[in-house]
């Protein structure tokens, strides 16, 4: 959770509010088919509803108030990689940061996944 400080109080953002707006932002974009998670009991990659797409988010929370963000994604067969990667990559930092203030450090993508 990050807190900010004005005049006139203090603010909290969860880290829900983060996953959410940065699953929405990635899948969003072109060639990503949803977000991914990798399950513990089989190893198995799984395709996650969008109810349950924070799942494939991590925060990391860094000391000089930003934050650090890992995607895992599953992205549709024939898609240039880099591209994709390199699209979400802008999309997240800049939709992360213009809905709520907070300056993101990096972006790590990770194509756990392609489907036919």
């Amino acid at each position: 959770m990050i807190q900010f400080k004005t005049d006139q109080g203090e603010i909290s953002v969860s880290s829900a509010v983060f996953t959410n707006i940065t699953g929405m932002a990635a899948t969003n974009c072109f060639g990503v088919k949803g977000m991914a998670y990798r399950s513990m009991t089989d190893g198995l990659v799984h395709l996650l509803r969008r109810e349950a797409m924070s799942k494939g988010v991590s925060i990391t929370y860094n000391d000089d108030e930003t934050i650090s963000i890992e995607l895992h994604i599953v992205v549709e067969n024939g898609v240039n990689l880099p591209a994709v990667c390199s699209s979400i990559m802008n999309e997240v930092r800049y939709v992360v940061t213009k809905n709520t203030g907070v300056a993101v450090k990096n972006v790590d993508v990770c194509v756990d996944s392609m489907t036919l």
